[in-house]
């Protein structure tokens, strides 16, 4: 059993065909990304940490997460919103822990990586530079940089979004979201970290920007602006740097102007992405999993939660599949429309509702918040507790996606109507 990518979905999945029998390789290129976005998790997410073997206690007893109960929105004008889970969902018959984590990322990752190696998944540094393939879609072998071919009766594509290994080489369909966009981020040493997910809302009255503040420990805080990469660059034609952009944001808001004040030398971190999710991820003897799959927005905290599921339900597909020679048809189909179903509800309702005006116009953004957020909890909470995987449980799952999906758009377009004073950017497509 071949795995590619030693990413976040890459290690979990590795552990759980391992564990489930299989002798596993994991090929890990060598990681440049030092800093992985992703740090504040939804509500789903500590179930599935906790199956690896990481369980929320131990996370914050070791001081690289903190809990998380509830995420705040505030505008520039000060007005506010907390978004909390509530007490019926703790109550019988939902069972509920009403709490997640935020995480240091790099801690976590590293966590899981020594698991993994501790429970024999064997790992080698190499990067894929070409797939082999029959005229059956089946994948024969891989070949990497340093001059191997690896063979293997089963492969999972966790690649990432920025190789998107399997889905080039199948030229998969794609559906995208809104336009491409920019997150810049540092961290910042605080006496005390604050309490939950605090979102920073800004340009209310076009295309949405915010800023994140995320305790990811108790003493640091992960500050971050997200924009599209056109306001980017069009701050960049004025003659404005990466650090210049990243402190005129952040200063737009008070809670955050005494890190700013602090902070001797301000070095952001940058990256770019465009949150979109591929059709038909899974092949005859492959699986594709994690952000080679797809991207969802990091608004919605499900980025952690989505990587997590899938390497999970991919490591249970193949080794439930271990002695055939290919994937069944149903199986395959299953999976990919849960990929697709998932992707699609979060980012296009994050996108209609939040990131594009015409909703946030209508009904205020703070209400936005609600429209979006509890629709979204309830998804993640259906999919825990019904975890569907056989084609009809699964086909009835996204038919609820998209029954919620069509009446925001729905709700979009007659808001839209409504509002002629701005036209609506091209670049939403759900």
């Amino acid at each position: 059993m071949t795995v590619i990518g030693g990413g976040l979905a890459g290690m979990a999945a590795s552990i759980h065909l391992v564990r489930a029998g299989l002798r596993v390789l994991c090929l890990e290129m060598a990681s440049t990304d030092t800093d992985p976005v992703g740090e504040s998790l939804d509500w789903s997410a500590p179930d599935l940490l906790k199956e690896l073997g990481l369980p929320m206690e131990e996370l914050i007893r070791r001081g690289i997460a903190t809990y998380k109960r509830h995420v705040i929105l505030k505008l520039q004008d000060g007005t506010e919103q907390h978004y909390v889970p509530g007490a019926w969902l703790g109550r019988a018959p939902f069972h509920v822990e009403l709490r997640t984590l935020h995480v240091d990322r790099n801690e976590v990752n590293a966590s899981i990586r020594a698991i993994a190696v501790r429970d024999g998944v064997q790992i080698r540094i190499d990067k894929v530079v070409s797939v082999e393939k029959d005229e059956r879609r089946r994948v024969l072998a891989v070949h990497t940089e340093s001059g191997a071919r690896v063979s293997s009766p089963w492969f999972l594509d966790a690649s990432g979004s920025a190789a998107t290994l399997f889905p080039r080489v199948f030229k998969l369909p794609m559906y995208e979201y809104g336009p491409s966009k920019v997150a810049i981020w540092d961290y910042f040493k605080v006496r005390n970290s604050p309490e939950g997910t605090t979102l920073y809302g800004a340009a209310m009255d076009s295309y949405m920007e915010w800023v994140w503040q995320i305790p990811i420990r108790e003493d640091t805080v992960s500050v971050g602006y997200v924009a599209s990469g056109d306001t980017i660059k069009r701050a960049r034609s004025r003659g404005m740097a990466i650090p210049d952009i990243y402190r005129a944001q952040l200063n737009h808001f008070p809670a955050l102007r005494p890190m700013l004040e602090e902070a001797k030398d301000i070095r952001p971190r940058v990256t770019s992405f465009r949150c979109r999710v591929y059709r038909k991820v899974a092949g005859p003897n492959w699986i594709v999993i994690g952000e080679a799959a797809s991207m969802i927005d990091p608004m919605t905290s499900n980025g952690v939660t989505a990587a997590l599921r899938q390497a999970a339900e991919a490591a249970y597909l193949i080794a439930k599949s271990r002695h055939r020679s290919r994937l069944p048809w149903r199986v395959a189909t299953a999976y990919s429309w849960r990929v697709v179903g998932l992707a699609r509800f979060f980012n296009c309702g994050i996108e209609r509702v939040l990131y594009d005006w015409p909703v946030r116009k209508k009904i205020g953004p703070l209400l936005a918040g609600d429209v979006y957020t509890i629709p979204a909890w309830l998804m993640n909470l259906f999919y825990s507790r019904l975890a569907p995987r056989g084609i009809v449980c699964t086909g009835i799952f996204v038919c609820m996606l998209t029954s919620l999906r069509s009446a925001a758009a729905a709700f979009y377009w007659l808001s839209r109507q409504r509002s002629s004073s701005k036209a609506a950017p091209e670049s939403v497509a759900c």
